[in-house]
């Protein structure tokens, strides 16, 4: 028998890597934790606003609504 986990929380996590800055997406599972890389920006502001759009889109998916409007 299989079992469908599910997500309970989505972040976004942003560090600098070989010059360039790096968005992960982290969610968080009933049975653990997944880290996925989405992209590197050429700058730390851009990445910010990508980091926030994945955001807000993952915890849409997880809700099932908007969140905060």
């Amino acid at each position: 028998m299989s079992v469908i986990s599910r997500a309970l929380g989505v972040d976004t996590v942003i560090f600098e890597e070989n010059g360039r800055w790096v968005v992960d997406l982290v969610v968080i599972m009933d049975d653990g934790v997944v880290r996925r890389r989405i992209d590197s920006y050429h700058t730390e502001r851009l990445a910010q606003i990508h980091a926030r759009y994945i955001k807000r889109g993952a915890e849409r998916d997880i809700t099932g609504g908007p969140v905060n409007g």
